[in-house]
């Protein structure tokens, strides 16, 4: 299988490549900058941002093609600047999707789509299955808008997956490192009220989930990557606290993100929402780690809890 990857040097890019070159598969990397040497059964193509020129040829005759580009949501303040790059870049990597899948004479048989659980918005307790309504907010209408930039491939005759992927932990990347660094020192605990629920999943079974649902022709729309057992702040920082053998009681007051993070921390540390998993788990996919101890057992076991 020959798989082609918009953000393939990504964060959970990397961790997909590795997974399919391991098992003997093709994976082409689209990224910016000029291409370099193929390497491992990894191949590169570059990419303007905006179209499927210098990687549309790779796409042509290729098995599938997974669209997980756009800048880090996380990387820095909510400025009006910083939040309109967000959405051009999952925008513009849609177009590019677009542009290239319409080019080519040999398309692949299907799309997975990035999206995020950051689509339903702040729900409190209500669970969130893929049915449920886009929310409101700016990380709602960004998912909202990045899915919509690649829906015409259905009308390509792509089958096309969206994947609504909750925070993806692990200990080399991502929000996890940022997250142990106060219960390291002593000064951890739930941010907010701490009632709001966390939607996360294991990066093992993140890629797990994209390989399953790449691989399950009978997998088409929108699933949540989210692990069943959601959690809130409070049981979060209960969870890491264990895990790190460190207190967890000093708890952000709301206000104090707010004037610090601005709009940011509103949507991502104060909203919450209780993804659900409904229609990866009826498909048949079996999560790895259900549970946030799991997770953290795995990611954190037999590490030093001061200097890991």
């Amino acid at each position: 299988m020959r798989v082609v990857i918009l953000g393939g040097s990504g964060f959970i890019g990397r961790t997909l490549t590795l997974s399919l070159t391991g098992d003997g598969h093709e994976v082409v990397i689209v990224s910016r900058g000029a291409p370099r040497a193929a390497v491992g059964g990894v191949s590169f193509a570059s990419f303007d941002g905006r179209s499927g020129t210098g990687w549309r040829e790779s796409l042509d005759g290729a098995d599938a093609l997974v669209n997980l580009a756009g800048e880090n949501i996380a990387s820095g303040y909510w400025t009006a600047a910083r939040k309109g790059r967000i959405l051009d870049s999952r925008l513009a990597a849609g177009r590019a999707v677009m542009d290239a899948l319409t080019s080519v004479a040999s398309r692949p048989a299907v799309l997975v789509q990035g999206s995020a659980t950051g689509y339903y918005g702040d729900r409190g307790d209500a669970p969130a299955a893929e049915d449920a309504p886009v929310g409101r907010g700016f990380l709602a209408e960004v998912a909202e808008k990045w899915e919509a930039s690649t829906a015409g491939a259905e009308a390509l005759g792509v089958r096309r997956v969206v994947a609504r992927t909750a925070v993806v932990l692990d200990g080399s990347g991502g929000a996890l490192p940022r997250m142990l660094a106060p219960y390291r020192f002593f000064v951890g605990g739930p941010l907010g009220a701490g009632n709001q629920w966390f939607p996360w999943i294991h990066l093992t079974d993140e890629v797990r989930a994209i390989r399953f649902l790449l691989e399950s022709p009978e997998a088409q729309g929108p699933y949540n990557l989210a692990a069943p057992g959601a959690v809130t702040q409070n049981e979060l920082s209960r969870a890491i606290g264990r895990a790190l053998s460190r207190p967890a009681w000093l708890r952000t007051p709301a206000m104090a993100l707010r004037l610090t993070l601005g709009e940011m921390a509103q949507e991502l540390f104060l909203n919450g929402v209780r993804a659900v998993p409904e229609r990866l788990t009826r498909l048949g996919f079996a999560f790895r780690f259900p549970t946030l101890t799991a997770a953290l057992d795995d990611i954190l076991g037999g590490s030093d809890p001061v200097h890991a």
